[in-house]
């Protein structure tokens, strides 16, 4: 043990002045890590990407866009990988052009992700309020480094997977935050089920995110943009035609009107 203590600190020696190295035994501890099952332990790197895996999760998120390309990018590298010896791995990191190193050292690292906003355990158990505050934090960094949009990559809120899990007042300011106060007094009497499939069609396309989806850079963008805006109307006050011009009706609301009506409405 304290001859192969000599050799490891060699080894550390060397491989700190042999970036090209380094990176090469890093891909293939990773690529063990990500392809092969857990039995495949053991490495003379301790560095690692332990899954990730979402216990609390909407039944569509499997089906969503995303993990379909997470998946077929996934099912491209294994693939192609000599997985099972690591003598032939090594060979075929090694002849991998720079490019297609760091897109599978970016894909391997990509499943040890973890943006999770669990339940703290003040027990000790699990993470604590101070380590979940870090990753919240760091998460928000990463996110504003790859111009993370949760709009692009799929998400709304439907009835089923967010409307109908919050509260009335929360359905209630989110569409007054998306399509204005008149519009949710519109369907503040409401019962819950009603109000949140109303919700999910004055919604649709509208790219609201709940919060803990919003980037806090762009949020604080859209704050100075609002109060630019609040300044223009304080100065030419809209009238009432104005105003109603920019209520969203809800569907059962239009299906009143008549024809005519309804039809001006849906046009402005």
């Amino acid at each position: 043990m304290e001859l192969t203590a000599h050799r490891t600190l060699a080894l550390r020696e060397a491989i700190g002045r042999s970036p090209d190295v380094a990176l090469t035994l890093l891909l293939l501890k990773l690529v063990n890590d990500t392809f092969r099952s857990s039995g495949a332990s053991g490495s003379c790197l301790e560095a690692s990407v332990r899954p990730v895996y979402m216990s609390a999760q909407a039944p569509d998120l499997k089906d969503s866009p995303v993990a379909k390309t997470v998946d077929d990018r996934h099912a491209a590298w294994e693939a192609d990988l000599p997985l099972g010896d690591d003598a032939v791995l090594w060979d075929y990191l090694s002849a991998l052009d720079q490019a297609s190193r760091l897109a599978l050292l970016a894909h391997c690292l990509s499943f040890g992700i973890n943006a999770l906003h669990e339940k703290v355990n003040p027990y000790g158990a699990g993470i604590s309020a101070s380590g979940l505050t870090r990753r919240m934090a760091q998460s928000e960094i990463v996110a504003e480094a790859v111009d993370l949009d949760l709009v692009a990559a799929g998400w709304e809120p439907t009835a089923d997977t967010y409307l109908n899990r919050i509260p009335k007042a929360r359905i209630l300011e989110a569409v007054r935050n998306a399509k204005g106060e008149g519009t949710a007094q519109l369907l503040d009497h409401l019962k819950k089920g009603e109000m949140a499939t109303e919700a999910e069609r004055l919604l649709k396309g509208s790219g609201w995110l709940p919060e803990v989806l919003r980037r806090s850079d762009l949020a604080a963008l859209d704050c100075d943009v609002a109060a630019e805006g609040q300044g223009a109307l304080s100065e030419e006050p809209l009238g009432a035609a104005d105003i109603d011009a920019e209520i969203d009706l809800p569907a059962f609301l239009m299906a009143d009107l008549p024809v005519e009506s309804a039809a001006m409405m849906a046009a402005e």
